[in-house]
């Protein structure tokens, strides 16, 4: 007797990072509908026979967050057979990394808000295996490529550019090693601009738009 397949159900999810507080934040939604009402989830949703998987991931995060343009990667592939009580469904995570932004509810969200990655509440799903692993993989694309620049604004010092990179790795870096790494490295460009305050004006920088994203040579921080 051959067994009739199981229905497989596909959804995306997007963990989305940002800056704020000088600490490192994820944005959450709080679920409207069960499973898991009142409970706060990574922003996502079903994927549509006739769109892609990207294009999924990003609807879901417009929908539900407000957040349109932003940088997306391809996480990794959740498929635990019990991880969703509404039947047999494999997730697609992605993360995406903004500048700190206000973001609103959307239609599958009674709430969105930004959470410290280290104080966070019960999540949904499997969201916390999830969240743990974008977390992983978000430091090791920081210390090899410049995908950190994301995180920042257009102009930025390198005080500040070295904050972010420790505030992600979770660990203090050299001042002079990382400056000297980070130019060395020639991915920025000098903004033409200082920003005032107190003691000597601070040089600004910006994130050169033709420079390789992947550093393979070597590892740039720490």
């Amino acid at each position: 007797m051959i067994e009739k397949p199981q229905r497989l159900l596909v959804t995306v999810d997007v963990v989305i990072f940002t800056l704020r507080e000088n600490d490192l934040n994820v944005l959450l939604v709080k679920r409207k509908y069960e499973p898991f009402i009142n409970h706060w989830a990574i922003p996502g949703g079903f994927v549509n026979a006739d769109e892609s998987l990207e294009d999924a991931a990003r609807r879901e995060l417009e929908e539900e967050t407000g957040v349109g343009d932003v940088y997306l990667e391809q996480l990794y592939t959740f498929g635990k057979v019990e991880r969703d009580p509404r039947g047999r469904v494999v997730t697609v995570a992605y993360f995406a990394l903004v500048p700190f932004t206000a973001v609103r509810g959307g239609s599958d969200a009674s709430e969105a808000r930004w959470w410290p990655v280290n104080d966070l509440p019960t999540l949904a799903f499997d969201h916390t295996d999830i969240l743990a692993y974008a977390i992983k993989r978000l430091r090791y694309k920081l210390e090899y490529s410049a995908v950190g620049f994301q995180l920042l604004p257009e102009k930025f010092t390198l005080t500040e550019l070295q904050q972010a990179y420790e505030i992600v790795l979770g660990e203090k870096l050299d001042k002079r090693n990382f400056r000297r790494k980070i130019l060395e490295a020639n991915i920025i460009e000098e903004a033409g601009m200082r920003r005032e305050g107190e003691g000597r004006p601070a040089r600004m920088y910006r994130f050169r738009e033709d420079a390789v994203a992947e550093v393979k040579a070597r590892r740039l921080f720490p």
